[in-house]
This record gives C-alpha cells, sequence and structure tokens, in this order.
C-alpha cells in the first residue's frame, strides 16, 4: 500500500499570510434551519433537530497551498493566451518528485544554477522531463509564528535558475515558501537601489515569456525519507477562469 506524506500547510482563520482564508462554521442546529427552508419543511423534522453541519470559506485563491497557473503571470504567455487554472493539464500537476536542498542559502539570497547543480549532485541525480521540483528552503518551520517573520526568512529562485529548470523539461516547481521569487523586502529594496523594475517578482513575470507552473506554501519537505523515488501530487480545484487553485500537495511512496 502507497504511503502519503502530506506537503500542505493548513487552511484556517487567522493564517500566518497576507490574504489568507476567512472560515465560518455552521453548524448542525444551523443546519436544520438551513435545509429545513430549502426543502419546504420544519426543522424539528429532522431527528433531535440537527441536520447537516457546513462551512463557508472565502478568500484569495492563492491562499493556503496553492498552484499557480500561467494567467496568474500575465494574460499572454510565449505570444498566446495564458492558461487558467482551470485549463492546465493535470499531468503538469502530477509526476515525479525531486526536492533539493537550499537550507543553506540565506534569507533573501537568489538560488542560482550552481546552487541547482551543486544540490542535484549531492544526490546524485538528474533532471528528467515532467520531473515535479521541490525547493526545500526551510521556510515553512515558521509557518504558525508570524507573517512578517514567514514573509521574510526565504531565500527564492532567480530567473536564470529557472530557465535553466525549465530546460531541462521541468513544468512544475513548488517552494516551502510565500513566493517562488526572494521575499518582498528583498526585492523591493532591490528595486529602490537599482530602478529597475525586473527586481520585482522576476520568477513570476518571466512566466509570460515561458509557460510553467508553481506550487507554493509547501511543508514538511524535511519529513521526506529519500530527496527522490517518489510521486508528487498537486492538483489544483478547478476555479473556472482564476490565476490559482487550491491544492492539497501529497507525496507518495510505493511500497
Amino acid at each position: 500500500m502507497a504511503k502519503l506524506i502530506d506537503l500542505s500547510v493548513l487552511h484556517q482563520n487567522n493564517a500566518t499570510e497576507p490574504f489568507g482564508p476567512k472560515i465560518e462554521h455552521s453548524d448542525h442546529s444551523a443546519g436544520a434551519f438551513r435545509l429545513a427552508k430549502m426543502a419546504g419543511i420544519e426543522p424539528t423534522d429532522f431527528p433531535d433537530t440537527m441536520a447537516l453541519a457546513t462551512d463557508f470559506i472565502s478568500g484569495s485563491a492563492h491562499a493556503g497551498t496553492h498552484v499557480d497557473a500561467p494567467f496568474h503571470y500575465g494574460p499572454n504567455c510565449d505570444g498566446g493566451p495564458a492558461k487558467t487554472v482551470d485549463q492546465v493539464p493535470l499531468e503538469w500537476c502530477y509526476g515525479p518528485g525531486i526536492v533539493l536542498d537550499m537550507r543553506h542559502k540565506n534569507a533573501g539570497e537568489e538560488i542560482t544554477v550552481a546552487d541547482l547543480q551543486q544540490a542535484l549532485a549531492k544526490i546524485s541525480y538528474q533532471i528528467s522531463a515532467g520531473d515535479i521540483v521541490l525547493l526545500h528552503t526551510g521556510c515553512d518551520q515558521y509557518w504558525g509564528t508570524d507573517t512578517q517573520t514567514y514573509l521574510a526568512m526565504q531565500s527564492g529562485l532567480g530567473i536564470t535558475g529557472l530557465d535553466w529548470l525549465l530546460d531541462q523539461g521541468v513544468r512544475c516547481i513548488g517552494i516551502d515558501a510565500w513566493t517562488l521569487d526572494r521575499p518582498v523586502n528583498a526585492m523591493v529594496e532591490s528595486f529602490r537601489n537599482s530602478g529597475e523594475k525586473t527586481e520585482l517578482w522576476p520568477t513570476h513575470m518571466h512566466g509570460r515569456n515561458r509557460e510553467y507552473l508553481q506550487i507554493e506554501k509547501l511543508a514538511n519537505l524535511s519529513s521526506l525519507p529519500k530527496p527522490f523515488g517518489f510521486i508528487v501530487s498537486a492538483l489544483p480545484v478547478k476555479f473556472e477562469g482564476c490565476t490559482a487553485g487550491w491544492c492539497r500537495a501529497v507525496a507518495i511512496f510505493a511500497d
């Protein structure tokens, strides 16, 4: 029987992120009134005047662990319309996983081609087309602390590193942090120092040139028993015309 390891953060009220979800629980007693009104009966017609509990959830499609679709980066990609999350091929979100350890990188630093190649050499692995690359920064340990710390304590992938992965046939890249880019404070500092707009969310913006997916806000990469030899499943919720979809990302290890 396959072993599944959860790679997702918790969707919760007061989450450790900007634009977190709002969750309202409706209990079984309230369910009796809600369903009775819909069905044209009395709440007391249900046993113990209790029916079905439910929950009402609102918030960004980018809350919690999620998959960014190409349309998130811009309206067009490589000369054509960018795919929304409901148009993304599911095959891009399910495939062999490979974890690259970037925990030696300092907060705010760029993950480079050399970093990627050194991490691969360390585990004697060569990327194949269709692999899902997961960048292990260690930032998920700050989930549940405070938002500003969580946003700041990560490294992020640069455009050269992104291009190199895409050149290997990678379609989907995940990270255990709020963004695939460097943290917001690091990007803004670079922008203010240089005046270059390309310093702001560069890997996201590069998605206007090359088509790929991001899985953001992963967790528990340190729980994986080995850095490859497993399947990643990160199938996004099918929101019509949207820029992202929530997902329950898991690593699947065969017996």
